[in-house]
């Protein structure tokens, strides 16, 4: 009976020592994230010298490229053309592109005869375009100026965040909209949409003079600022040819 309840006791032991393992091999997975059009390195950082065989695979069934005694096999596949093993082992892609997102596999047969897998999850991102804020609703009633702003764009992988005289009102993945009630004491004089994914950021300003009066655009802005550097120059120069003349 007692050596029936050790031999339990062993393989229950042995069994939560393969559930740790297969925890601690499930958090220890590697993230990469690019901008398209860039070159990208994926590699593993305690990778051992002592295998017969490497392999690099772009999802389970598909091989990107083998190496084994010191030669390099590609196979035929959409980066054939655009990869290559560099000296750490790790496989570098050139001009990466959305579609080339996925979880790559990296396979080591050692000398040993086993075999170790590590996976690495790669993200490829576009540049976030130029958001255009548009005013949705401008509507005053009793000194009080509702606001609806938006500067949506049609990427799932944007962050939205809106700034009001440069503080921050709102942020989230679903943040297009903007919806403010304001008066003259508690309004802001500029409202700024940012649009952002891991890789980039830009955004777009609107500015008011009075709750519900639109002042100009960031690009009037632009305008306004270059006119008055300019003015100033064109005076000096049209008084000085005076003098000459």
């Amino acid at each position: 009976m007692c050596f029936q309840r050790w031999c339990l006791a062993l393989e229950l032991l042995f069994l939560l020592h393969l559930l740790l393992a297969t925890s601690t091999q499930g958090c220890s997975k590697y993230q990469v994230t690019a901008i398209s059009g860039s070159n990208v390195s994926l590699q593993i950082s305690n990778l051992s010298t002592n295998y017969e065989q490497l392999t690099w695979l772009y999802s389970v069934h598909q091989k990107i490229l083998e190496w084994e005694l010191n030669k390099i096999n590609l196979f035929n596949s959409k980066f054939k053309n655009r990869v290559s093993l560099n000296g750490n082992q790790a496989l570098s892609i050139v001009n990466v592109q959305k579609e080339d997102s996925s979880t790559y596999i990296l396979r080591v047969l050692k000398e040993s005869g086993k075999e170790e897998e590590w996976h690495i999850s790669l993200e490829v991102f576009d540049p976030v375009p130029q958001p255009n804020i548009e005013i949705q609703k401008k509507q005053e009633v009793n000194n009080f100026c509702h606001l609806q702003l938006s500067c949506k764009i049609p990427d799932q992988s944007i962050t939205y965040t809106w700034y009001g005289n440069s503080r921050a009102l709102a942020t989230g993945p679903q943040s297009f909209m903007l919806e403010v009630t304001v008066n003259s004491e508690n309004h802001s004089t500029s409202y700024t949409c940012e649009v952002s994914n891991p890789v980039s950021s830009k955004n777009d300003t609107v500015y008011f003079t009075l709750p519900c009066q639109l002042a100009r655009s960031s690009g009037v802005a632009w305008i306004a600022t270059w006119l008055m550097v300019m003015v100033p120059i064109v005076l000096g120069l049209l008084w000085t040819q005076d003098k000459l003349f």
